[in-house]
């Protein structure tokens, strides 16, 4: 194959991508917003499931480079009443199948297993138009160009290249998280450090729910999910911590004091999430020269599996554009028959059940298959 891939974004699903067409000896290209791969922090845990991010990595060649990132006992799970009644403790005993590693150390190893200079740091892809014969220009926010005969966009929630494809934009879920951090969790936060134990845990509430998990370092990272509308979010001052930390706290009265410290004794500023998604079920015509992945393809609420169907994306992509060298579309119309029935299913619907029996049953769903 001699069409150079043009990739926008740097994510996981981009980096995969860009990983496996090395892998196959095709030429490709990454254009990143962000000015260097240390600009921002990459966010907290990630497991990756032997379902879909595990056969990704098996793609890219990289699965020795991942074992060597795994937190051991990470995949240990609680889920617990508000008032702090245990229901569900499950301990990591090594087989779950979703082992965690940190994000930003699971991007450095993507980042590293390419050449110098595949990725374009601080170009911030700002518009992109369709030309003739399948190509299409891409526009940074610097005022530069590119035009490639075979774009992929993998920049996500807000990508500037799903406009070629579809009309769809992403809407507010009715649901923000706040994201907190307590450091040195064991020894200055020690109630909350015991209430989330050696993995992960989960207090579900209707229309309220704090999830938290152990990171490196004996770090605790919270995200306290509100449902509400953006308006009520909007009349909190972010811009002073301690008068927002109090008014979403105050959305927890009555919960366990070594819950409600995830909130209250974070160690950084709280930051607020709003969670967008596209239609269920998103889907697009074939475009020639074109196509997405990831949140730019079908982004959802956050369900665990964002980032894992963003590296298979990447992995099935890439080994279907090696399969078809001299039929880009061709390989194109096959990854997408693929991508749209399983990124519907795994976007999965609403339950009006309850919400403890469904997360426990969704934590051992995978340990009672045969």
């Amino acid at each position: 194959m001699t069409t150079h891939v043009t990739i926008i974004g740097a994510g996981l699903g981009g980096l995969t991508l860009a990983r496996v067409l090395h892998v196959h000896g095709i030429p490709v290209t990454v254009y990143e917003a962000e000015p260097s791969p240390t600009a921002r922090s990459q966010g907290g845990m990630l497991d990756i499931h032997d379902y879909n991010g595990q056969l990704a990595l098996e793609a890219a060649d990289l699965m020795d480079a991942f074992r060597g990132l795994v937190l051991e006992g990470r995949q240990a799970m609680r889920i617990l009443d508000p008032d702090g009644t245990v229901l569900f403790d499950k301990a990591d005993d090594g087989t779950g199948g979703r082992p965690e590693v940190q994000r930003g150390e699971l991007r450095q190893v993507l980042l590293d297993s390419l050449p110098a200079g595949t990725v374009r740091w601080g170009h911030k892809a700002s518009s992109t138009r369709t030309l003739d014969e399948g190509h299409h220009e891409v526009t940074f926010a610097d005022g530069s160009t590119l035009v490639t005969g075979l774009l992929v966009g993998a920049d996500g929630a807000w990508s500037r290249v799903r406009p070629l494809l579809s009309t769809a934009i992403p809407q507010y879920t009715g649901k923000s998280v706040v994201e907190t951090y307590l450091f040195d969790a064991d020894t200055r936060h020690p109630a909350a450090a015991k209430a989330v134990g050696g993995g992960s845990m989960i207090v579900p509430a209707p229309d309220r729910e704090i999830f938290a998990h152990r990171e490196r370092g004996d770090t605790l990272h919270a995200y306290v999910g509100i449902s509400e509308p953006r308006d009520w979010f909007d009349a909190i001052d972010v811009a002073d911590p301690a008068v927002a930390t109090a008014r979403i706290a105050r959305e927890f009265a009555g919960w366990a004091p070594e819950l409600t410290a995830l909130i209250t004794d974070s160690d950084t500023a709280p930051v607020l999430r709003p969670l967008y998604a596209l239609p269920t079920g998103h889907r697009w015509d074939r475009v020639p020269g074109v196509t997405l992945l990831g949140d730019a393809a079908h982004l959802s609420a956050p369900n665990g599996e964002g980032a894992n169907l963003a590296m298979l994306d990447g992995a099935e992509l890439g080994a279907a554009l090696a399969a078809h060298p001299d039929d880009v579309e061709a390989a194109l119309t096959a990854y997408e028959q693929a991508l749209f029935p399983r990124s519907a299913e795994a976007a999965g619907t609403d339950s009006d059940t309850d919400p403890v029996h469904d997360l426990i049953t969704a934590f051992t769903r995978h340990e009672q298959a045969p």
